[in-house]
């Protein structure tokens, strides 16, 4: 057994979020190493005006705080999504608040946006020198004492000078009310107060729930043109139970991601880029950890695809195997490049 892979057994043996703590501390101490090698060039590609080395991204959550993001990005990653940071700390959630599957390669969390907080998230994010990949900071709400319309052109106002692109969470199942916030009136609320008050600011995406009915994922995709975001990520944890999960942590409240979710999220992704037609870049983001996977994401209309839970499990030694499997799958598939595949399922 080769040592990364020791240390994951070690760690999948700890209650997952110490086990977290952990892998973040290892990080930051870079424990964790870095990949070498050059990118497959077939793997570079472009989306909402930035370059990206190849298109293989860690989703929001992971790194909540902004403590390990040059040490994540040695690991390969085409970008990194920070976040999501609120404007004040908060504990969240009472513990236990992070449950493995591990018979379904799947989690479920109700974190409650725990974190420390705009200020200290802001402090990390400008104190870094290097940046060897995209960064991408996802911003939310408090439980207690928001109004999104003030918080959310402050929060992107804040990271803006420090990031890439930023990403509205409206759709985390564990901040009461906050799913309500995809409706057409309070999205589009919220994109024109940013509109109006943030007047440099990098390219916004707006993360949403796989759960969406067909009719509000509609107005959802209208809304956001309307407001000029320039893209969607999709997407969030279910609430959703499919049929067939095994482990016994499988009833616990919150959101549930992994495996059981990529064919959820993969098929409203691949409705949001009909309906996009065009005019939304998306990023796929549910139960991706294979090559193959990925590269299904992006012919149903990613432009980019991130990680989570599946690197939860395996660590850093996924992300190169996915590249490599990627590479492989689009030539296989007669493409010479990664923009060449979207939307082409």
């Amino acid at each position: 057994m080769c040592p990364n892979h020791v240390v994951m057994a070690l760690l999948g043996r700890l209650d997952p979020e110490r086990a977290h703590g952990i892998a973040l501390t290892a990080l930051r101490l870079g424990l964790a190493g870095r990949e070498g090698a050059p990118d497959d060039p077939i793997l570079a590609t472009e989306a909402f005006g930035l370059r990206f080395a190849n298109p293989i991204g860690l989703a929001a959550g992971f790194d909540k705080n902004a403590v390990a993001v040059l040490p994540l990005m040695r690991l390969g990653f085409g970008f990194v999504e920070s976040g999501g940071v609120t404007p004040l700390p908060q504990k969240g959630s009472p513990r236990p608040r992070l449950f493995r599957l591990a018979e379904d390669r799947a989690a479920i969390n109700r974190m409650g946006m725990n974190g420390r907080g705009l200020s200290s998230f802001v402090t990390r994010l400008a104190a870094l020198r290097q940046r060897p990949a995209v960064l991408g900071a996802n911003v939310a709400i408090n439980k207690e004492g928001a109004d999104p319309v003030r918080d959310y052109p402050a929060l992107v106002a804040a990271v803006a000078p420090y990031v890439d692109y930023v990403a509205i969470n409206v759709s985390s199942p564990n901040t009461p009310g906050l799913r309500d916030l995809q409706g057409e009136a309070a999205l589009a609320a919220i994109l024109a107060a940013v509109a109006g008050r943030v007047e440099k600011r990098p390219p916004l995406l707006v993360k949403i729930a796989p759960d969406l009915s067909e009719a509000a994922l509609a107005a959802l995709v209208e809304t956001a043109v309307a407001g000029g975001a320039a893209g969607l990520i999709i997407g969030n944890t279910t609430t959703a139970r499919p049929a067939g999960l095994r482990s016994r942590a499988a009833s616990e409240a919150g959101g549930l991601s992994g495996a059981p979710l990529f064919a959820l999220s993969t098929e409203i992704l691949a409705r949001a880029y009909r309906l996009a037609q065009g005019r939304l870049t998306l990023i796929g983001c549910g139960g991706v950890s294979t090559g193959a996977e990925a590269l299904e994401k992006i012919r149903a209309g990613a432009s980019l695809v991130q990680l989570y839970t599946a690197f939860a499990y395996e660590g850093p030694g996924l992300v190169p195997r996915i590249k490599a499997e990627l590479a492989a799958g689009l030539r296989a598939a007669g493409f010479a490049a990664v923009n060449e595949a979207v939307g082409t399922r």
